[in-house]
């Protein structure tokens, strides 16, 4: 059942979102090689609880950590711990913030120092492809529409959407419905109406959109190539869309 909010609740989330994103932009000022995915989990989980809010992933499905930390090929749900950020490498950070009862949930793409060509070509492009699906958001479109807007402009540059993994509905519970597929039909699936509040998220994978999920959650590309992660949570309003997770 997908539960529309009210423009209170939205106003609520709206800070829920403004301190994931403020999160989000600490962390990347603290990225850089050698320091461990543990110190960045700690950086947020202070940053987090200071603005007044909790992790929202903390213990959720048992996962340790304040945030997602996925390095490289770790498409998703890369546990932090003692790993070690080296130049080159790209890390997905996933951050989730719960204020007065409602989620704000984002996510991005960064750089550790130097990295290849094709690592700045995936990242840039899996954002761009939020940026185009957060165009299609108005009432009366369709996730279809979202997913289209997604996979259509990532196939140009020749990479892969993750299948198995979708963004989602948000509000009290982080993953409410509808489920929003990175790939779809214009006009499918769940329709948009005003008050519906959607996480958009694309995974997009240097080559196969293939992945295997390990015993603890933790998502890799089958093929062990790169992965990029963006996602912003968005009000549906009779404007268009509104990006609740923004600074």
């Amino acid at each position: 059942m997908i539960i529309p909010k009210g423009e209170k609740e939205i106003e609520i989330m709206r800070e829920a979102g403004r301190i994931a994103a403020q999160c989000l932009r600490m962390l990347a000022n603290a990225i850089k090689p050698g320091v461990t995915t543990g110190e960045l989990d700690s950086l947020a989980e202070r940053f987090i609880r200071e603005k007044g809010a909790l992790p929202t992933f903390k213990g959720y499905l048992g996962f340790p950590g304040s945030i997602c930390t996925s390095i490289n090929e770790v498409v998703v749900h890369g546990i932090p711990g003692s790993r070690k950020l080296q130049e080159g490498d790209i890390i997905s950070i996933d951050v989730g913030a719960t204020y007065d009862g409602f989620v704000g949930d984002t996510a991005a793409t960064f750089a550790v120092g130097k990295v290849s060509p094709v690592a700045e070509k995936l990242m840039r492009v899996t954002q761009e492809s939020l940026m185009r699906a957060i165009q299609a958001v108005r009432p009366g479109a369709s996730t279809g529409d979202i997913g289209f807007a997604i996979e259509s402009y990532v196939r140009r540059f020749g990479f892969c959407v993750v299948r198995d993994y979708v963004g989602h509905g948000v509000g009290r519970s982080m993953h409410e419905d509808p489920p929003v597929p990175n790939f779809g039909r214009p006009g499918e699936g769940a329709v948009l109406r005003e008050g519906y509040v959607i996480a958009i998220e694309p995974m997009v994978n240097e080559g196969t959109g293939d992945v295997i999920t390990f015993a603890d959650l933790t998502v890799v590309t089958k093929d062990g190539k790169l992965s990029a992660h963006f996602e912003h949570t968005v009000a549906v309003t009779k404007e268009g869309a509104r990006i609740l997770t923004l600074v």
